[in-house]
């Protein structure tokens, strides 16, 4: 099983502007956002198939704790409420599927997947594709 756990910092980040488009995020929170989320710190730890993944920025920090294959909440990028359901893609690779509990959105997802000492996260809403790649500390 592979070991996600460690600090992580992020070392290139592709189309999160447009992502943030994509959820229908202002021009002026979308600056704000990218400021903040430029240099997110990322702690995970694992025991296991269940995670815990902290990400925070100057603006906001986030915290989610699940098992693979079970249901849990959690909040999209731009902070609507969802459910999500983690499973391996993969042998190195989590994806996560995201289900809003109210309102019209796009369809949103995650995955993450470790090669070696990067991991790869990538963030869908919709056809719109991030991808952010982040280094161990």
């Amino acid at each position: 099983m592979p070991n996600f756990a460690g600090t992580w910092k992020m070392k290139k980040s592709e189309n999160f502007d447009e992502l943030l488009k994509a959820l229908g995020v202002n021009s002026m929170l979308r600056k704000v956002a990218g400021a903040a989320a430029s240099n997110p710190q990322v702690e995970i730890r694992q025991d296991g198939e269940q995670f815990y993944i902290k990400t925070s920025t100057s603006v906001r920090t986030t915290e989610i704790n699940f098992h693979i294959g079970e249901e849990f909440n959690e909040e999209t990028v731009d902070g609507r409420k969802c459910k999500s359901l983690a499973t391996w893609e993969s042998e190195n690779k989590i994806h996560c599927q995201q289900t809003l509990l109210e309102g019209p959105g796009p369809k949103t997802f995650w995955t993450r997947e470790l090669n070696g000492d990067e991991l790869t996260l990538v963030f869908g809403a919709d056809d719109v594709i991030c991808t952010r790649i982040y280094v161990r500390e």
